[in-house]
């Protein structure tokens, strides 16, 4: 296939346009360049002939026309977004902006390329998004998400990614364009962009700063290896049913807390400080705004339909992820300047 991969140069963009070239597919990457997006990502694909770059803003309908027309994709990957909540919470419009209405432009140059081709069949619009869409669930462990929970979004950034998939199947229904959607869990693994809570962890580690965890560190969330969800993903646009949504999760369920806990007792062993453990740095620190309690995906559609399964438990996605950031120093000393990297954002 020829993909066409939009945010594919930020965390799980790049893995799945890595993993999409190995596989045999062309790539199309489709990026603004943005605060947290990085070529160095794909580095390692970039003189690939199956592979090309365009640097574009997915709100620029014209750009898009151009894209399209110059690649021709037989489907398209949507991952560009904004992501953080605690960026949510201090700037909303810039989320409304991408998610909204970037994918209003994205859905649009995507259905004016499908009808210039004649409505093939098999070209596919599939639409990446979160499973913080729906809310925030109570602690019972049998109660988890699935494609029939209803929507609930507690932020600014969920109820933007909550505004996209509607609009996704909104276009299938009324103009019958061909979508796939997706909804993960929290993801984590290697090129993960230093404001997120496992790099925040391991790089405030290292340099003997506070580990920060928010209100009491309660907060269960189910944690997917990115490498895991890539594979989902292009299994999910070539085989998902048209006009299917499939939830993404690592069936790796830990509060926050416990998760730092085992990112500490794994650097004290790769990374020993000499004296005590790194959980010695953990500082607890006023709690998000409107802050969901807990997240759990129920994965049996995609298992059972596609065949998909994680590859590895959490344990060992987060020492793959704590080796790759030990070893990975260069990319991730380069970031540390980026706007907002290193401040607590999203208090309100």
């Amino acid at each position: 296939m020829k993909l066409l991969v939009t945010g594919g140069a930020g965390f799980i963009g790049s893995a799945v346009v890595r993993r999409a070239v190995a596989q045999g597919h062309q790539v199309v990457n489709l990026d603004a360049l943005t605060y947290a997006a990085c070529l160095e990502n794909v580095a390692s694909v970039a003189d690939s002939p199956a592979y090309a770059f365009e640097r574009a803003d997915i709100r620029d309908r014209a750009a898009l026309d151009r894209i399209f027309a110059a690649h021709d994709p037989d489907a398209v990957m949507h991952l560009a977004a904004e992501s953080h909540v605690d960026r949510s919470i201090d700037g909303p419009a810039t989320f409304i902006e991408t998610n909204v209405m970037g994918t209003f432009h994205m859905l649009e140059a995507a259905r004016a390329h499908w009808v210039r081709k004649g409505r093939p069949g098999d070209f596919r619009f599939h639409h990446i998004s979160t499973d913080e869409v729906y809310g925030s669930l109570p602690a019972d462990p049998a109660i988890r998400f699935t494609e029939d929970t209803s929507y609930d979004p507690r932020s600014p950034y969920s109820a933007s990614k909550a505004g996209s998939d509607h609009l996704v199947r909104a276009w299938h229904e009324t103009y019958g364009l061909p979508v796939v959607l997706t909804n993960c869990s929290n993801n984590y693994g290697p090129y993960h962009f230093p404001e997120k809570l496992i790099p925040v962890i391991i790089l405030n580690a290292l340099a003997g700063k506070p580990l920060p965890i928010y209100g009491d560190g309660s907060n269960v969330r189910d944690w997917l290896y990115v490498e895991d969800h890539a594979e989902a993903l292009l299994l999910a646009v070539q085989k998902g049913a048209v006009g299917r949504s499939y939830n993404i999760g690592g069936g790796n369920e830990r509060s926050n807390l416990e998760l730092v806990q085992a990112l500490c007792a794994i650097l004290d062993e790769k990374r020993p400080k000499g004296q005590g453990s790194y959980a010695n740095q953990i500082t607890f620190v006023a709690d998000r705004p409107g802050h969901d309690a807990r997240y759990a995906i129920d994965p049996s559609r995609i298992e059972e339909e596609l065949g998909w399964r994680p590859s590895v438990t959490v344990e060992e996605g987060l020492a793959h992820t704590v080796e790759w950031y030990l070893d990975n120093e260069d990319w991730w000393r380069a970031l540390q300047s980026r706007e907002g990297v290193g401040k607590r954002l999203g208090t309100g």
